[in-house]
């Protein structure tokens, strides 16, 4: 599916989050959420070596700063990586209509099973992404490899 041009805008707000952990040490994977005009409501990033917490992964961060919604259908969520099966679920839970991903080189994830079910998934294929979750992984392939279990 071809992406809106102003998905970039969006992943810009996702990358931002993905070098807030990658500084703090953490798994460079960032998220945000937004409304159907656009606007931001909600963005986070994988805190999971921070804080030692294997649930708090980019998707969730976003999705707890967010707040409670009667309807998720009508919010975009934008991910750095295509979203684990943790957070596949979570968004597949939940009801979110769209989905944009920056990469999915290093890790496919839920993404045919998300777009099986309905879900509209945008994959931007940012070399930017890539690159930053492929030195990751190659410099600390165990951390990697933990935060997808």
């Amino acid at each position: 599916m071809a992406a809106d041009p102003i998905h970039a805008g969006m992943l810009a707000v996702a990358l931002s989050e993905a070098r807030k952990s990658l500084d703090a040490g953490g798994i460079p994977v960032g998220a945000a959420i937004f409304d159907q005009r656009g606007c931001l409501i909600g963005a986070g990033h994988n805190r999971l070596v921070q804080d030692g917490d294997p649930s708090l992964h980019a998707e969730a961060h976003a999705f707890r700063n967010c707040g409670r919604r009667s309807s998720y259908r009508e919010l975009t969520m934008v991910t750095t990586v295509a979203p684990c099966w943790y957070c596949a679920g979570l968004l597949r839970q939940f009801g979110f209509g769209t989905v944009v991903v920056g990469e999915s080189r290093n890790y496919k994830g839920g993404l045919d099973w998300l777009r099986s079910n309905g879900v509209r998934v945008f994959d931007l294929d940012s070399a930017e992404c890539a690159s930053m979750v492929a030195d990751f992984i190659r410099d600390h392939p165990n951390i990697w490899r933990e935060g997808q279990a």
